[in-house]
């Protein structure tokens, strides 16, 4: 394990709380001569192991101070720091509320440090990005370049803590897991008596108490999750820094920063989201990449049980490795190299192209390969209007039948079970990736193992006919359902698929999951001021799905689920009057209403073959 050169150095933040800083300096610093700075903070202990923190010819994660190790012999000086009330850093936790300030006080400390050059660069994955995020809006002197991985809340309530109003259970199942771990939760007392909990059964129950949870015994992890889970309404509460860029972006650093994350990432929206809105002709240079990968996962070739292809990873495709390709972009913005190591603004990787049949893992060979645009989403995409029909179908043209519809229920007791997806902190209640939609015997929540979800009563699942020419799919679909309940509240799931045909491997086809969306309906006129629904009365309900890119190869058929649930990915809406605390859970009877008056519809955004 490489040591570092000043070790738990106690760094005082403006209230006087101290956090253990380890530094790691090259040995042109140590002979007096000051370089630039990288600063990663975060709340998994700073001289842990990130399970992303390896390289496509070694699949063993490397520890953080191998990874400084790396920087330093680039020439840089490394700071690893442990947030807040985590490790060796005093103070209490409060996740997401104590970055920006925290983050801001380190960079002033680190400016008055005689080996550093006045030129600091930020790096860090998932946690490590949201700091990044919040210390940016305070745009503290020094600050020269940003490398966000996964992570960096556009809006938590939007993306990454809720969804359409849903709230996600990885919330739960991260706050399990680090309570846990016995040096997160700083006694090893606490995280026995949470680990003696069944979280596979805890997160049936909803919600949690203060008190009634399976964190009980870790009041401050309790007590943040419960406040997310009480907090349902957009009010003042998720507009708070350090969880809210949209509203710090004017105020925001302008420095180079580059944006990453995967397409079975939950934090790929956010990614494009700040992209979007920290580019421009009167902005630093900001870059964005978007790969077919999980969470942190952006060495391996495949997500779930497909892989993409030798041109999935980042090693040897975008860079040599991560660290190859960070040291780039940062020699670049902070010793003034003369290669940019990332001239595209934006990077995506299309999935698809590929063979279909099994690779010798036993995955679904889909393929896939880069490309660089100046845009996002690419300019040469072209919205078209699809229509669900009353036979199942997903066809260009509109309906034609007056009074067409489809029944569905939604029951609290039965959700649909989630079967991969833009996910991460899931387990062991659900896992990223892409997967064969249909329930398996290990699969949370399956009640008939061997069914496509497409199948059950519950789903309503509409698919094109067989593509005569392959089409690419790259932007964020977005369903405009007219939609009658007997609930006064519900939820709406879709999902993209791309259906293989049946072959001698997968003899019922392969539905490929590519992006998911969900809206909780008395949310569907404004996030901050939910309405209930009239019983019987037709709503007009848009949903917009998470960023994919996809090619359906010529054959294959898109697939779009409509559902009333996806869970464990969201918690279960108990269809019930919200206002009333005693008022019981029933099962919600949908229709989807799909006449000339009523069509409802999905925008597809279909990108032009070239060449």
């Amino acid at each position: 394990m490489t040591e570092p050169t000043l070790r738990d150095m106690m760094v005082a933040m403006r209230d006087g709380v101290c956090l253990s800083t380890d530094i790691y300096l090259p040995p042109q610093a140590l002979a007096g001569n000051p370089v630039p700075v990288l600063l990663e903070r975060t709340p998994y202990d700073k001289r842990g192991t990130n399970h992303g923190d390896r390289t496509a010819l070694d699949p063993i994660p490397r520890a953080k101070p191998e990874i400084a190790a790396q920087f330093v012999e680039a020439g840089y000086a490394y700071v690893l720091q442990d947030c807040r009330g985590r490790f060796g850093s005093q103070g209490s936790f409060t996740k997401y509320l104590n970055e920006a300030e925290d983050g801001f006080d380190t960079i002033a400390w680190l400016m008055a440090q005689p080996w550093c050059n006045g030129r600091i660069g930020t790096l860090g994955l998932s946690y490590c990005a949201h700091v990044q995020a919040a210390l940016a809006t305070l745009d503290p002197p020094g600050l020269t370049a940003m490398f966000l991985d996964c992570g960096g809340f556009s809006s938590a309530y939007h993306n990454g803590v809720r969804q359409g109003g849903a709230f996600e259970l990885k919330q739960l199942t991260w706050a399990y897991n680090q309570g846990t771990d016995a040096g997160a939760a700083q006694d090893p007392a606490v995280a026995e008596a949470v680990r003696a909990e069944d979280i596979r059964e805890w997160i049936k129950v909803m919600p949690w108490r203060r008190g009634h949870s399976p964190l009980t015994a870790a009041p401050e992890y309790e007590d943040y999750v419960v406040e997310q889970w009480e907090h349902e309404d957009f009010s003042p509460f998720w507009q708070q820094r350090g969880i809210y860029w949209r509203g710090y972006y004017e105020q925001t650093a302008n420095v180079p920063m580059v944006h990453l994350s995967g397409w079975y990432d939950p934090y790929s929206l956010t990614a494009i989201e700040n992209w979007t809105a920290l580019s421009g002709p009167d902005r630093a240079p900001c870059r964005l990449i978007l790969g077919p990968w999980t969470h942190g996962q952006r060495s391996v070739s495949f997500a779930g049980d497909v892989d993409f292809g030798p041109a999935a990873p980042l090693d040897g495709n975008l860079a040599e490795d991560f660290v190859a390709l960070r040291c780039g972009w940062f020699d670049y913005h902070l010793k003034g190299s003369e290669e940019d190591a990332l001239p595209h603004p934006v990077s995506i990787f299309v999935m698809g192209g590929g063979s279909g049949r099994r690779n010798a893992d036993g995955r679904l060979e889909h393929g896939g390969q880069w490309r660089h645009e100046s845009q996002w989403p690419p300019a040469a995409m072209v919205p078209q209007t699809w229509h669900f029909h009353a036979d199942g179908s997903l066809a260009a043209q509109p309906p034609q039948e007056p009074d067409a519809s489809l029944p569905y229920d939604a029951d609290p007791a039965n959700p649909v079970p989630t079967i991969g997806g833009a996910v991460t902190s899931g387990a062991p209640v659900m896992a990223a990736g892409a997967y064969d939609q249909r329930e398996t015997e290990a699969l949370f929540g399956a009640t008939q193992p061997g069914r496509d979800l497409g199948d059950r009563p519950d789903v309503l699942s509409f698919v094109s006919a067989p593509l005569e020419e392959d089409m690419e799919l790259t932007g964020q679909i977005v369903t405009r359902l007219f939609l009658s309940s007997s609930a006064p509240d519900m939820d709406v799931t879709i999902k993209l698929i791309d259906l293989y045909p049946s072959n001698d491997e997968h003899p019922q086809g392969f539905a490929m999951n590519l992006a998911h969306g969900i809206l909780r309906a008395r949310y569907r006129n404004s996030f901050a001021t939910p309405e209930a629904l009239e019983a019987g009365h037709i709503h007009e309900i848009e949903i917009t799905a998470f960023p994919t890119s996809n090619l359906f190869l010529r054959g294959h058929r898109i697939r779009i689920d409509i559902a009333g649930s996806n869970f464990p990915h969201f918690d279960i809406n108990q269809n019930r009057d919200w206002r009333d605390p005693d008022a019981a859970p029933q099962v919600a009877h949908n229709r989807l209403h799909l006449s000339t008056s009523h069509p409802s519809s999905v925008l597809l955004p279909v990108v032009p073959r070239r060449g």
